[in-house]
């Protein structure tokens, strides 16, 4: 069979890596400066560039990224991937060389900042990782770039390739694949929780090492100077969303993440039988990135976002789970906005980290009436029943019975694309 030529690996690859959800791809509707209305490619402008994805840097600047896996032929066998080893997919592969060729070219003409890179297991985790490091390595040393570069790191390779991957990459993750062990046993055999998370304690002991070495000495090698993150697959397995909170405040304490990224499974082709045959709610990774986001800006603790569960361990679809920790412990408000700390005003449903921000500075000046308030939310019905201002008290709207019906957001349907 005849090698497929450098646009379809590329075609093939990128496609393979849109999984991965360790960096954010914003969404948008394929076009083609084919497609111009006067035909003949003289439209200009296109979203079919393969392989080009955006993340987020933490000062919000938008930085597109070039990700691709190295290949997507596996020796693993897990059942929700859809590069699996018994899995139909078309294979290709690149060299490391037309990788950091690939990555330069893309650069060159100002398409990307920067590269994602992941790869599918060939002869072995330590091979594997060898060329992905050298791919970065001819990036770094025989180009000298100094674009961004995210490598996922193979938990299974030897630990010194693992610490290896962190001199040329900005940042490295490694997946912890499922919440639950048992999850993890089941639809991914070939894997192990205490490799992965073994792991994980390397990069992080590198890390602080390196971040100690650079205090004293000024030519200490950086190593993933934007930390480690890791990913969890939603909906594959019987895990609850208390369970996965649980999970990934575990992760972000233990080994100092940046990040934990949920992606909700999705069917493949040709699927394992012991996969779900439908696909959780998005909605579901919403409110699981919403907790994750009370855990880490708004002071909550891990048992606390637990508790906006239901008695299933599930968080609530047509509510944020600050809202639905609210609703559960009425006792805690209303919360007088002139007086109260900003701990207390950041649990307040409604008032985000600008906004307590915004009123800790404008009641130094003086005191504050709704009016004030609402002009620094989207929702001033929202807060109502939880705040108290200088011209307003809740009174015994708090305590109703049907405040959640007075406050929550319309119930929206998610549509099925191919439904009938």
């Amino acid at each position: 069979m005849s090698q497929p030529s450098l646009i379809e690996r590329l075609g093939i690859l990128a496609d393979a890596a849109k999984y991965d959800a360790s960096c954010a791809s914003s969404g948008t509707t394929r076009r083609t400066s084919k497609d111009g209305a006067k035909g003949g490619g003289k439209a200009i402008g296109s979203t079919e560039g393969m392989g080009i994805c955006h993340a987020y840097a933490p000062d919000g600047r938008c930085i597109s990224l070039l990700k691709i896996l190295l290949t997507n032929h596996c020796v693993f066998d897990c059942h929700y991937c859809i590069n699996r080893k018994s899995s139909n997919v078309r294979r290709a592969r690149f060299t490391p060389q037309e990788v950091a060729d690939l990555t330069m070219a893309f650069y060159k003409r100002n398409y990307i900042e920067g590269l994602f890179l992941s790869s599918g297991i060939v002869k072995s985790s330590s091979h594997t990782m060898e060329q992905l490091i050298e791919a970065a390595r001819i990036l770094r040393e025989e180009h000298e770039f100094r674009g961004y570069i995210h490598l996922k790191t193979i938990p299974e390779a030897d630990s010194e390739l693992v610490t290896r991957a962190g001199l040329y990459a900005d940042r490295v993750s490694i997946n912890v694949e499922l919440p639950t062990l048992a999850g993890l046993t089941r639809l991914a055999p070939d894997k192990n929780a205490a490799t992965i998370e073994g792991a994980m304690d390397t990069v992080k002991a590198a890390i602080v090492e390196a971040k100690d070495a650079c205090k004293r000495f000024k030519s200490a090698p950086r190593f993933a100077p934007a930390g480690q993150s890791t990913q969890m697959i939603v909906g594959a397995d019987g895990a609850s969303d208390a369970d996965i909170v649980g999970k990934a405040s575990r992760l972000y304490g233990d080994y100092r993440l940046r990040r934990v990224y949920y992606s909700a499974f999705s069917p493949i082709p040709d699927a394992s039988a012991v996969l779900p045959l439908q696909r959780p709610p998005l909605i579901r990774e919403h409110r699981l990135y919403q907790s994750d986001w009370l855990m880490r800006f708004y002071g909550f603790a891990p048992e606390e976002v637990q508790q906006a569960a239901g008695t299933d361990g599930m968080l609530p679809l047509d509510i944020d789970p600050k809202l639905a920790w609210a609703l559960k412990f009425r006792d805690q408000f209303p919360v007088d906005v002139n007086r109260a700390p900003r701990e207390t005003l950041l649990r307040v449903p409604g008032l985000g980290t600008r906004a307590v921000g915004a009123i800790l500075s404008a009641r130094r000046h003086r005191t504050l009436r709704l009016d004030d308030v609402a002009r620094l939310t989207v929702s001033i019905a929202k807060l109502r029943p939880f705040i108290v201002t200088a011209d307003w008290r809740p009174t015994l709207l708090t305590e109703r019975a049907d405040l959640k019906t007075l406050i929550a957001p319309p119930k929206a349907q998610q549509l099925e694309l191919f439904a009938a």
